[in-house]
């Protein structure tokens, strides 16, 4: 088992399963109370949908990696690491300025789909609000499964593991329960997701400029293998988990530090400044509901 693979597989399903996992409580608790139970397995095959098409993608992206032939293999390995660290990057502001409102959005689009009375409207609700969260997280699971080599079937186990405690967090979400802070939640794990999106970045230069495409500052800015080395081969428990879960290396070049640290400064600090909301015409119906 691999520490550092299964601790960002399960920090990574854990974070994206609760934002899944909050939407569809957040929709059978309205169902719920409204008197529309019945509506319950149309929800639930539409999550299911949307995560089985969601991992269907996640096994495709990774299959195909590995079938690609050098240099093709490390520019689609760059391409998939920055996609997966910007969609991450977006959902994780998304999320954060819409934090407030998604409460009221998603009870308004139940009532839309209970007006419509269609059969499969609950189902598609659920799909479509599953399937966004959950492509997010075939694309990181994928860039982190791809960095981490030979770690990559404990990223999936530790991304089973934690998406199997954010389905119980999902069902105590439903049941009412509030011992968990989700702004303190969301706010931690957020955190650490920017770090781990950052190794993302620092991952995909050093693979353009092992293929030639980038040629400035490929240089080695330090070397620490003496102290804290990477491979499995130095024996280091600490530096094979820092580089599975953040993009460690023990001789960076200064490219592929200059990155990591370029990409963990600017997003951090806006991830971390206040939110700055503007009312809007739905503002308090999304409020009061």
């Amino acid at each position: 088992m691999d520490l550092g693979g299964f601790s960002s597989g399960a920090l990574t399903g854990l974070r994206e399963g609760v934002e899944a996992a909050l939407i569809i409580s957040i929709i059978c608790a309205y169902l719920a109370r409204t008197g529309h139970r019945s509506q319950f397995p149309r929800v639930f095959v539409g999550a299911g949908a949307a995560a089985a098409l969601s991992a269907a993608l996640g096994i495709g992206l990774y299959v195909t990696v590995g079938s690609f032939q050098e240099p093709y293999e490390q520019l689609f390995e760059a391409t998939t690491l920055l996609l997966a660290a910007g969609v991450v990057t977006w959902m994780l502001f998304w999320m954060r300025r819409q934090a407030a409102g998604v409460k009221g959005e998603l009870h308004a689009a139940v009532d839309r789909a209970l007006r419509e009375g269609s059969v499969t409207a609950m189902a598609v609700l659920a799909f479509v609000a599953v399937l966004r969260e959950g492509i997010e997280t075939s694309l990181f699971l994928v860039g982190q499964a791809a960095s981490a080599d030979q770690g990559a079937p404990s990223v999936v186990f530790g991304a089973i593991v934690g998406l199997g405690v954010a389905i119980l967090l999902g069902a105590g979400f439903y049941q009412g329960s509030r011992r968990i802070n989700l702004g303190t939640f969301f706010r931690w794990t957020g955190i650490g997701l920017v770090f781990i999106a950052g190794g993302l970045v620092a991952k995909a230069a050093h693979e353009l400029i092992e293929i030639s495409v980038v040629t400035v500052g490929n240089q080695t800015l330090f070397d620490l293998s003496g102290v804290l080395p990477h491979q499995p081969e130095g024996g280091n428990v600490l530096g094979q988990f820092l580089n599975v879960v953040f993009g460690y290396t023990a001789t960076p070049e200064v490219t592929t530090f200059m990155a990591w640290l370029a990409y963990i400064v600017i997003v951090l600090a806006l991830f971390l400044r206040p939110v700055r909301r503007f009312p809007t015409a739905s503002a308090p119906a999304a409020v009061q509901s």
